[in-house]
């Protein structure tokens, strides 16, 4: 009822991977954050900070990675647009690489939206490789454990349980305060 009662209003739900292993990674989790909250919409829940090996190739320097859950009035292709620009305002260039992975700034996925699945070549939700990411369903499992994958059709935390990803994620040790972000 309450989703019906959301929807009605206008408002998404939306879980987002933020992260990035370049430069200052709290600062700019940190203004990933700030723009977020000011140009997609409400934070309703963060995960803790992780940190964790690169993915997809080499890199002497660990990503930072959290979870978000966002409240928006957004469409999820503007949602896609808006995240780009975030990340095009913290340093990012997506296309100056021909490398599919690559060390980054700031990173913003879009793992849900709402119960929907999309398949267009912009967007790809619910993000098609979250289940093999163990960087991103640890922190998702953190906010939530119970949410449902809509083509897995298992929980986020039984996929963590059954995740086969060997990549080392450990809780970032954030000297300044944990709950900072």
């Amino acid at each position: 009822m309450a989703d019906v009662l959301r929807l009605n209003e206008g408002w998404h739900q939306a879980f987002l991977c933020i992260g990035g292993n370049l430069g200052d990674r709290e600062d700019f989790l940190k203004k990933s954050i700030e723009l977020i909250e000011s140009e997609v919409g409400v934070v309703l829940s963060k995960s803790d900070v992780f940190e964790s090996e690169a993915w997809g190739f080499e890199h002497n320097t660990p990503f930072l990675n959290q979870v978000l859950e966002v409240k928006t009035t957004l469409s999820a292709l503007c949602l896609l647009d808006v995240c780009h620009k975030i990340e095009a305002t913290l340093g990012r260039d997506r296309y100056t690489t021909a490398e599919s992975y690559s060390a980054r700034t700031a990173d913003i996925d879009i793992l849900f939206y709402d119960e929907c699945i999309y398949t267009l070549p912009p967007l790809i939700v619910p993000h098609p490789k979250l289940h093999e990411r163990r960087f991103v369903l640890e922190p998702l499992a953190q906010i939530a454990p119970e949410l449902i994958h809509p083509l897995q059709c298992k929980t986020i935390k039984m996929l963590k349980d059954e995740c086969n990803d060997e990549g080392r994620v450990w809780l970032f040790q954030n000297v300044v305060s944990p709950s900072g972000y």
